[in-house]
């Protein structure tokens, strides 16, 4: 058992309140997944600037990791405390297979990809055996979770999708390629796995064996949900264009989230606006 966290906003967010303020903040659950902790950050700057400065832009992929329990670690609270971005994937750990260390730890990067997952699977020798020697070279520990990270990059790297950013057409296909390995992979009761795939353009979101909530927040939500403490907001007014799509694996606050169906995969695109779109039908946002 694991626990992950992913936003995707529309603009510079910041991503203290969801790592380490809110009741269920990865801070707070790593009181039970102890194991090691990861926070991946895409768009805006390391340290967060004036609003009067603040713009939306592309950036790097910025990711911190540590082994100690995220709520005692001293990083991680600093780390929380500045980081923003359009993107985050955060994880916290509760070892299953592969011991604590940092090459352990989620999430995982490799050709400008991020990964996190949540679960077990049962067989990832069958997994290795159907993914690239190139992918394989690149990884690193010893876990399951990034066996099926390179699995699903070697797919995409057969479908001619290494890269895949703006292009509606790419995403559209990349969308298509991840749904039916994931399909595949439930077909043969490979085990339990929740996952978030991000290339900082789009953020793909599988649900299956463990629990998965979203929950979208935009310009139109009553005040309530507009609130600076409520998880993924920045401090200050909430402008006429931000809008943002949270996933986690608990509910984290008292605002209206919604479960995600059992073997679900939809795609979140960045921007302008982050849209919903889901597997079986990916141009159809989600209602």
């Amino acid at each position: 058992m694991c626990r992950l966290v992913g936003i995707v906003a529309s603009e510079i967010t910041e991503f203290g309140l969801v790592l380490k303020e809110a009741p269920r903040s990865l801070a707070r659950l790593s009181r039970e997944h102890p194991d090691g902790w990861g926070v991946a950050a895409h768009g805006g700057p390391d340290s967060i600037p004036p609003p009067s400065e603040r713009s939306p832009h592309d950036g790097i992929w910025r990711v911190h990791k540590g082994t100690n329990p995220a709520g005692e670690c001293d990083r991680f609270l600093e780390i929380a405390s500045r980081s923003a971005g359009t993107v985050l994937i955060a994880h916290v750990r509760q070892k299953t297979v592969g011991p604590t260390s940092i090459a352990n730890t989620h999430p995982f990067v490799q050709s400008g990809w991020v990964f996190a997952h949540n679960g077990t699977l049962v067989d990832h020798a069958s997994l290795r055996a159907q993914t690239s020697s190139a992918r394989l070279a690149q990884v690193r520990g010893d876990t399951d979770s990034e066996v099926l990270f390179a699995y699903l990059l070697t797919r995409l790297d057969e479908a001619g999708l290494a890269r895949v950013g703006a292009s509606a057409s790419a995403r559209a296909e990349a969308t298509r390629v991840i749904a039916l390995a994931a399909e595949e992979l439930r077909a043969r009761k490979a085990g339990a796995f929740n996952f978030l795939l991000s290339d900082g353009a789009s953020c793909f979101v599988h649900r299956f064996g463990r629990s998965l909530f979203l929950l979208e927040r935009s310009p139109h939500d009553p005040p309530r949900a507009r609130d600076a403490g409520a998880p993924g907001a920045p401090p200050g007014p909430w402008t006429p264009r931000r809008h943002a799509v949270l996933v986690a694996s608990e509910r984290l606050t008292e605002e209206p989230w919604r479960e995600l169906p059992e073997g679900s995969l939809l795609r979140i695109d960045r921007g302008p606006t982050p849209t919903i779109l889901w597997a079986d039908t990916p141009e159809r946002a989600a209602s």
